[in-house]
């Protein structure tokens, strides 16, 4: 009889970070066993359950008995099991009677061509296991391949050393109303669960069904089994406590904390007013960080005097909760504010000469220096772009003074944040502040780019000088490893060319990141990598963008070196390809490049097109409509309006299809064909103008 069954390990806490993890592979190991061993039915449905003190699995539709199973059996060649004269060989016997079948005669087996030989088979049923006998082996395999960060070993109360995540006090295991007989680290499973260890007063008490685990567990136990919903819950709750306000609340705290508490309750502490005078960035991280708590703002996004708790216990009277968080917390922003009123009273200018005492890497010296190659590439990019020089080298020279804060000693997350702030204590000029914070920038998929000329050249000559730097020791990406953050970095200057538009070649970008690496012992210019590498990079954010790789690679494959009009160009390929006429020209395109390519030695003598030579009436068509359309084109490309340009290309499909059709090119006659070759480099120039069209045939 299909019924739900339930298997359920009752711990000590287990790690937060790792609870999710564990409760889903608990879960699946499970569900995944019986479904291969054939005791699920196509709609069962699986339900993981993990909390701070046990992980659960539910599963419906479980059959008590798997059904028989018809297998084919292979036994031994024919050439092996008959001798000569046809009779059983020994080897024979001693194959049926390993299979359990010690009394099968030749007849009963099957005769059937193995590749190029002869074999025996024999086929029968086997009959279904019980579900215990199914579930034990699927339980202990399960267990053995958890994630588990750390393992613990214990002693059983029998003295036996057992290793697990956390301690186990008991294994639960039903089908429907029936207990499972199962074993496993030297518990017997039986029907009892343990409640929250407060609110249910810490007695065990029996699940009578699987069906109503989720529901007895929760109003007999006070334990909100699902790891989700305690995570909702404590949402809903956190949202009725803001009122007016926001709550700063990520997933990575709301998980976690749901990993804290299995009946969660969220009551609201305050701090004292004169911590506000702190940057409000360490004291939300170090109330997050440290204490689990969640910070409110206003609708500007000020920090807020009063925060949020969320609690393991439910009590009409929570003062003496909240009076203990808020004691707890105190110390805690305390010490921001010491740390910040100390780092203050040194200008960050005034610690640059320690950034000598800073190992960058052995190889590429120190902070100190690398700042000093950061500062030159910056000034370089400014005089480039046409922005203010002093403000760019300024900001390079500061950008990494903070490191060496004690805020930043104690709280790394806020490197270039307190530099931004620390800038501003020193009256240094607003963009130079902000160019402390905003270099890192983009840091992760989708960040914002930065906001100023400063930031945006000082983020860029970060980044070029890391590509540079760590590509010429030999420390380049390679596979999943990416230590430094190159793909990182690669993709942020990469969006920032294209994104801010910047009129840069990354050829000369990374050509002025080579020569502030001049007397570096041992350095190799990486550039042709590198530049392949961003390129590469490129196509990714593209294709993320929604361009097909074959118009990525119609605008890339050009190894363009200035992208700021990549996307404009790309959105006209894509127009392009929309008109009937595309495909047409695409397919000619690839053509004419296969010509070309093969006939590079002529075209280094062909020259011109002469139109004199011009003989076949298609021939002289497609000259008269290239060197009509060739002003249209280039008028339209000079003004950046490559839509115009693709689009003006379309008038040439009948010309070109009539040339290919009744046109031989490769003429016998030397100076004809030489001619036919000048006019399709010429054809072939015109329609690349903006992307090499040939990539989007088919």
């Amino acid at each position: 009889m299909n019924q739900t069954l339930l298997v359920e390990l009752q711990t000590e806490e287990l790690p937060p970070k790792a609870l999710v993890k564990l409760g889903a592979a608990f879960a699946g190991g499970i569900a995944n066993g019986l479904k291969a061993r054939g005791f699920l039915e196509d709609d069962s449905v699986v339900t993981a359950y993990s909390t701070p003190r046990r992980l659960a699995v539910s599963i419906t539709k479980v059959r008590a008995t798997s059904p028989d199973k018809t297998i084919r059996e292979k036994v031994l060649p024919v050439s092996v099991a008959l001798d000569k004269d046809g009779n059983p060989t020994a080897p024979l016997a001693k194959k049926l009677a390993a299979l359990g079948f010690p009394d099968l005669q030749v007849a009963d087996l099957e005769r059937a061509q193995d590749g190029k030989a002869e074999s025996f088979f024999y086929t029968h049923t086997a009959p279904g296991s019980a579900l215990a006998t199914g579930l034990q082996p699927v339980l202990e395999e399960t267990v053995a391949k958890l994630p588990i960060p750390k393992v613990m070993s214990y002693q059983r109360p029998d003295g036996a050393t057992v290793q697990f995540v956390r301690p186990v006090h008991s294994l639960l295991a039903l089908h429907g109303a029936d207990v499972v007989p199962l074993s496993l680290l030297g518990l017997e499973a039986g029907r009892a669960t343990l409640g929250h260890r407060f609110l249910s007063h810490g007695l065990p008490f029996d699940i009578e069904n699987a069906d109503v685990y989720k529901d007895v567990l929760e109003t007999r136990g006070k334990v909100v089994a699902s790891s989700e919903a305690r995570k909702e819950s404590i949402r809903t709750q956190l949202l009725a406590k803001a009122g007016g306000d926001q709550v700063l609340m990520p997933e990575s705290l709301l998980e976690e904390v749901a990993a804290l508490v299995e009946w969660p309750v969220v009551y609201e502490c305050r701090f004292e007013d004169v911590f506000l005078s702190v940057p409000q960035e360490c004291l939300i991280l170090t109330m997050q960080t440290n204490q689990k708590y969640f910070a409110l703002t206003d609708s500007a996004g000020k920090l807020r005097s009063r925060f949020v708790i969320v609690s393991n216990l439910e009590t009409d009277d929570p003062s003496a909760i909240v009076g203990g968080n808020e004691r707890v917390v105190r110390p805690r922003l305390s010490d921001a504010k010491f740390f910040f009123e100390q780092d203050k009273k040194k200008s960050l200018a005034s610690r640059l000469p320690q950034l000598a005492n800073v190992v960058y890497h052995n190889k590429l010296g120190t902070q100190a220096e690398r700042t000093q190659r950061v500062t030159r590439l910056a000034g370089a990019i400014a005089a480039r772009l046409g922005y203010d020089v002093q403000l760019a080298e300024r900001g390079a020279q500061l950008a990494k003074a903070d490191l060496l804060t004690d805020m930043v000693g104690e709280f790394p997350e806020l490197q270039g944040i307190m530099g931004t702030y620390y800038a501003r204590n020193d009256n240094e000029p607003e963009e130079v502040a902000l160019a402390a914070s905003e270099h890192y920038q983009p840091r992760f998929s989708g960040d914002a780019l930065p906001s100023t000329n400063t930031g945006l050249v000082v983020a860029l000559a970060d980044k070029l000088e890391t590509l540079v730097g760590i590509w010429s020791i030999g420390l380049q990406p390679t596979g999943e490893k990416d230590p430094f953050a190159l793909r990182r970095h690669a993709l942020g200057v990469m969006r920032m060319l294209v994104e801010k538009r910047l009129p840069l070649g990354i050829s000369e970008l990374l050509r002025d990141a080579a020569a502030v690496f001049e007397g570096q012992a041992g350095f190799k210019d990486p550039s042709t990598e590198v530049t392949a590498f961003m390129l590469d990079r490129l196509r990714g954010l593209l294709r993320d963008r929604g361009f097909s790789p074959n118009e990525v690679e119609a605008v890339l494959a050009q190894n363009p070196d200035r992208v700021d009009d990549v996307v404009q160009r790309l959105e006209a390929v894509q127009a392009f390809a929309a008109l009937p006429e595309s495909a047409s020209l695409a397919a000619a395109n690839k053509r004419i490049t296969n010509i070309l390519k093969k006939n590079e030695e002529a075209l280094a003598q062909a020259g011109q097109v002469d139109p004199a030579l011009l003989q076949d009436e298609a021939e002289k068509t497609l000259f008269a409509a290239v060197t009509r359309v060739q002003p249209e084109v280039d008028a339209a490309f000079a003004r950046g309006d490559f839509g115009g340009t693709l689009k003006t290309l379309a008038q040439l499909r009948d010309a070109v299809d009539a040339f290919f059709n009744d046109v031989m090119v490769m003429a016998e006659d030397v100076a004809l064909r030489n001619n036919r070759l000048a006019l399709l480099q010429r054809l072939h120039a015109l329609m690349n103008r903006v992307a090499d069209i040939s990539k989007l045939a088919a």
